[in-house]
């Protein structure tokens, strides 16, 4: 079915209203194009809007009610009024009959589009009534209908009435898929459409409830005064006339504005995808693996970029179930395109016999692998991965955050792997991380997303550990749903040398706060509970981990109500999004700087497998940095002491001084952590920390040449 029609006006309409944004309407658009469904469904599948909402929205616009599939699916219709409507006309205009109306000679249906009025108008003559009344459901549902009642297709409700087997999650969905209008809220429906009655009959017999809240009520014969129409009474156990509202007397609602506050929905979670489980991805690293065995210089290039992917997406905080739709992308991404070239995204951008290649098996790997199930982001991610954030890419010629996140971050992954590891690549030479990087950086906002780029960046040169070795370590919490905000700004934190946490719910932030440490929190106001920023605030003071908090308040309301509120409960800033994460860093450690005397920095730990001795040692001389490195390997420990920048002592297992100092500078595994509050009071060492390093690995290299010898 095309998705062109009423379907695409409301989808518009919804757009334009501000209801929905620009991201989640394209995708509902490409999603039911490749379905060749409807966009409806599309928007439900997706969870962008629940079936109800969206149900109620459009009824709304039409002045009419809405039945939900799980309504419609209950339903027991008189063959009478099924008879109304032929086979041929039901699956045609996508008409289904509920009621009749003898005494008023009206027939309602159900439909997805109330306002086609040449299918009413033929539903009208061919069953010789007054008048045909429309009723709103989901496409789907009204497919099922008519399979269930006219194809006697006992189980069409059923694939309709499981558990949604979720694509996107609105906490952790693409975190740079975020249109800077974006209130961050989600939709709240209008008043003034209503659903029929829960379970309902639509044979004129009475359906009854243990419930005592609202029951519904079968259309009273004609015979005893009834009009047919629904009815819904309050508190009543079984049945009894009562005064009716015909559907035909419910005029439209008012115009809706859009409102200030909305609430997201809390579907119950899905069990994951087959395709997301550690054993299938455990299997495909297998198999992939033994695939690639043939590929000289390529050997174990899928799994080590199904890593990097990994590794990306914990860093960006995306929910495991889509993080590992991204690595199941990852692994297979090079499927059935083991030819002449090695077809990155990089390669394709540059040359003409790449691209042609490219082109021909963008899609191999999806058709191949059709019978296992894959999940649409994965599959998303393995066709788009060829797309430019410049728009100059294929298929689709898609630009910035139009193109999907696992395609831009599989994109990044990939490039950089054959970068490191294959001396083919377009240099000729396998590059080191900090070069592959640069080569990156270099085709930012061109083939590559910048903030991947940059986040990618850090995570593989230590930047994070360089930021971490020379900061006063502040550890701000940022409270806030929005993934890509939270992203963008904990970039900026990291390179300040913040330490930061995320917390996407108010109890996850208040598990962080109860562990202590947090010097600053960031929070929005509108979170898993309305206001719950400002609740969250208001237990502040009232708890022990709530003292001497810089508290800032960085949400996209921007009314002063809610600044006045904020204030009112002792924040320190109360800034509006979209703001500069540069500028609003900067003032974020003023704001700490300000407060009352702290306790001593925190400390850092890590492996010397992310970054090796010699150049933390170079790290933490040229930040002039007093401190004591503390490193435990090979079942001993030992100490490097700072004053200024400068190395005065140095202690393995019994050695002490340079000798000690060239000893550990041998390490390569091992751990360490960094003492920014030890001041070292005794000086066995007087040389500069770069003659130090210069004798270290000149002792390094004659050792390597005496074992070669």
């Amino acid at each position: 079915m095309a998705i062109l029609g009423i379907n695409q006006r409301v989808a518009d309409r919804l757009l334009a209203e501000g209801r929905m944004l620009k991201v989640d309407h394209s995708r509902a658009v490409e999603y039911a194009t490749r379905h060749r469904g409807r966009i409806e469904d599309a928007l439900i599948e997706l969870e962008i809007f629940a079936e109800g909402d969206l149900l109620k929205y459009i009824a709304t616009l039409f002045g009419t009610r809405f039945v939900s599939t799980e309504r419609l699916a209950k339903v027991t219709i008189d063959p009478k009024v099924v008879g109304k409507v032929s086979p041929k006309t039901a699956d045609l205009h996508g008409v289904f009959p509920v009621l009749y109306d003898d005494a008023k000679k009206v027939l309602s249906v159900v439909t997805a589009d109330p306002d086609n009025d040449v299918a009413l108008h033929e539903i009208k003559m061919a069953a010789g009534v007054r008048d045909v009344k429309a009723l709103v459901a989901r496409p789907a549902s009204v497919r099922a209908a008519i399979a269930h009642h006219y194809h006697r297709d006992l189980g069409a409700f059923n694939a309709l009435l499981r558990p949604i087997n979720t694509v996107t999650d609105l906490a952790t969905s693409d975190p740079f898929q975020r249109d800077p209008q974006r209130t961050g809220h989600s939709y709240v429906p209008p008043a003034g459409a209503s659903e029929i009655g829960d379970p309902i009959t639509l044979s004129g017999r009475a359906s009854h409830t243990s419930s005592p809240g609202v029951q519904a009520v079968a259309p009273q014969p004609a015979a005893s005064g009834g009009s047919g129409a629904w009815a819904v009474q309050p508190g009543w156990a079984t049945p009894a006339p009562v005064p009716v509202v015909p559907v035909a007397s419910y005029a439209p609602a008012a115009p809706i504005a859009p409102p200030l506050a909305m609430a997201a929905p809390s579907p119950v979670a899905p069990p994951p995808p087959a395709t997301s489980t550690a054993e299938f991805l455990e299997t495909l690293n297998v198999l992939v693996s033994l695939l690639e065995n043939s590929r000289q210089d390529l050997r174990g290039h899928s799994s080590t970029v199904a890593r990097l992917v990994k590794k990306t997406c914990e860093r960006i905080g995306l929910a495991p179930a889509l993080a590992n739709s991204f690595v199941v992308a990852a692994y297979l991404h090079d499927l059935g395109k083991m030819g002449t070239y090695h077809l990155t995204p990089f390669n394709v951008a540059e040359y003409e016999g790449h691209r042609i290649a490219a082109t021909k098996g963008l899609e191999l790997p999806v058709h191949l692998m059709a019978s296992v199930g894959l999940s649409a982001e994965t599959a998303q991610a393995i066709t788009s991965m060829y797309e430019r954030f410049d728009g100059h890419g294929f298929p689709s010629g898609q630009s910035g955050k139009e193109v999907a996140l696992g395609a831009r971050i599989l994109a990044v992954a990939d490039t950089y792997a054959d970068l490191t590891q294959n001396p083919r690549n377009p240099y000729r030479k396998v590059l080191r991380p900090f070069e592959a990087c640069e080569v990156l950086a270099q085709y930012k906002g061109s083939i590559f997303d910048p903030n991947i780029v940059d986040l990618f960046r850090q995570a593989m040169t230590g930047d994070d550990m360089r930021a971490k070795l020379l900061a006063d370590r502040y550890l701000a919490l940022i409270v806030d749903p929005d993934p890509e905000e939270t992203t963008v700004l904990e970039l900026r934190l990291i390179e300040q040398g913040f330490e930061v946490k995320i917390a996407r719910t108010v109890a996850q932030a208040r598990r962080d706060l109860e562990v202590g440490d947090v010097s600053a929190v960031v929070s929005e106001i509108d979170l898993d509970e309305p206001d719950g920023g400002l609740a969250l605030r208001a237990e502040a003071p009232r708890s022990a981990w709530g003292r001497d908090l810089t508290w800032v308040v960085l949400t996209s309301k921007a009314d002063r109500l809610s600044a006045q509120r904020a204030f009112d409960l002792g924040v320190d800033d109360f800034v509006s999004k979209p703001a500069s994460a540069e500028i609003f860093v900067a003032k974020l450690r003023q704001l700490i700087d300000r407060r009352a005397t702290r306790t001593a920095p925190r400390g850092v730990s890590g492996s010397l497998a992310e970054m090796g001795l010699p150049d933390m040692v170079q790290i933490l001389w040229h930040g002039r940095k007093t401190c004591a490195l503390k490193i435990q390997a090979r079942g001993s420990s030992g100490e490097i002491h700072f004053a200024e920048g400068q190395v005065v002592d140095a202690l393995w297992g019994q050695l002490r001084g340079e000798t000690a100092f060239y000893k550990m500078l041998t390490l390569h595994e091992g751990d360490f952590r960094l003492d920014p509050s030890f001041v070292p009071s005794v000086r066995s060492i007087t040389a500069s920390p770069e003659a130090l390093l210069l004798e270290g690995m000149r002792r390094l290299d004659e050792d390597t040449a005496g074992v070669r010898g």
